[in-house]
C-alpha cells in the first residue's frame, strides 16, 4: 500500500530544493496551501490531478516524482 507520509515527504523535498513556500506552490498549482501541507504530513493523499498539479508547478515530470516516491519505497 501506497505510504501517505512518503509522497509527502517527497513533494516537500522537491519544494524545498526548489526554494519555495507552500503558499507559492500552492498557488502555483491552483490548489489550497492547507491542502498543500496535508499532503506534505502525509494527512492526505493527492489525487491524480493534484499529484499533476503539483508536478507541473514545480517543473518536474510526474513520472520522476512516482520514481522518487518509489525509491524512498524501496
Amino acid at each position: 500500500m501506497l505510504d501517505a507520509n512518503v509522497v509527502g515527504k517527497v513533494i516537500q523535498t522537491y519544494r524545498e530544493r526548489k526554494g519555495i513556500s507552500q503558499e507559492v506552490l500552492s498557488g502555483l498549482a491552483d490548489i489550497g496551501r492547507t491542502h498543500l501541507s496535508a499532503v506534505e504530513r502525509g494527512e492526505r493523499r493527492p489525487t491524480l490531478e493534484t499529484f499533476f498539479r503539483i508536478g507541473q508547478a514545480l517543473e518536474v515530470r510526474p513520472s520522476e516524482l512516482l520514481r522518487a516516491i518509489e525509491d524512498e519505497i524501496e
